[in-house]
């Protein structure tokens, strides 16, 4: 689990490195081709192949494509460690669409974590160590816009892919994400011919943040059960700050301890399920994995 989180962490402080070369569609089309090239492969030696589906390119649409390229082209301003501490709102874009597919109103524990974690953002954004104007409101929004795509692309893969299996959905995910960015990386080209440095995190964005981050996650599904490895997200912030901090020197602002504690708080809130029914959910998830 530590493993998962900071290499998923390490994406954020990856993305930074190079999107300033590459630009966002660039760097985000290089990444899913290693990536889905990579399971692809995986899943050849293993015989586990994906069966060939449209449904690939919305999912890799909603999952990859269009949330990868909003976080690419947000950290052209803010921070890795900004950047990650944002991506964490994630489950709560979740619970949103979640009742509206089903067509009924938050209930009162997931209200009160919606309202935690816009506070938590404010806190982050407003406390930070960076200026604000309307790039950096952008920039944010751009980052909020992914977690709203991530939280969609939830929903879809829970619909349509719920019986499959996961390697090779992954890879089909990764693939279908490369055919999206297709056009536009062409219609975008890089800015400049990339340096060692920038080749070497596109090379780890797309092996080891991608691939070997999905492949060791669903390791995680087999030994936990799907609960208990979603659990990891709530280490990933943690990791992009780390990381962020370390090897970049960003500076942490005053108001970041204090956000990140709402915004995980938040988290928590609208994840807590009764005993029982996570019980079930969890051995069906189990068996489903298993076979």
């Amino acid at each position: 689990m530590i493993f998962v989180a900071a290499v998923w962490g390490a994406s954020f402080l990856f993305m930074r490195q190079a999107v300033p070369v590459l630009g966002p569609v660039g760097m985000i089309e290089a990444r899913v081709v290693l990536a889905g090239l990579a399971l692809a492969l995986a899943c050849a030696v293993l015989r586990r192949p994906p069966r060939p589906s449209r449904k690939f390119l919305l999912l890799g649409a909603l999952t990859a494509a269009v949330p990868f390229t909003l976080i690419g082209a947000a950290e052209l301003r803010l921070t890795a460690s900004l950047a990650a501490l944002l991506n964490a709102t994630t489950p709560l874009f979740s619970v949103l669409v979640t009742a509206a597919r089903e067509r009924r109103a938050p209930s009162v524990r997931e209200g009160a974590g919606i309202v935690l974690g816009i506070a938590g953002v404010a806190v982050l954004v407003g406390l930070g160590p960076q200026r604000v104007d309307a790039g950096f409101l952008l920039a944010v929004a751009a980052s909020l816009l992914a977690s709203l795509a991530y939280a969609l692309g939830g929903v879809y893969a829970e619909a349509q892919f719920r019986n499959t299996d996961p390697l090779g959905t992954a890879a089909g995910q990764q693939l279908g994400a490369a055919l999206c960015l297709a056009p536009p990386a062409v219609c975008f080209p890089p800015r400049h011919a990339p340096g060692l440095g920038v080749a070497a995190s596109v090379v780890a964005l797309g092996l080891v943040c991608t691939a070997l981050g999905f492949a060791a996650f669903f390791r995680l599904v087999e030994r936990i059960g799907a609960t208990g490895a979603l659990s990891v997200t709530f280490l990933v912030p943690f990791f992009g700050l780390l990381w962020g901090t370390v090897f970049r020197g960003e500076p942490i602002g005053r108001g970041t301890p204090a956000g990140l504690a709402l915004v995980l708080a938040a988290v928590v809130a609208v994840s807590r399920r009764p005993a029982a029914r996570a019980a079930i959910s969890d051995g069906r998830r189990t068996a489903r994995t298993r076979h």
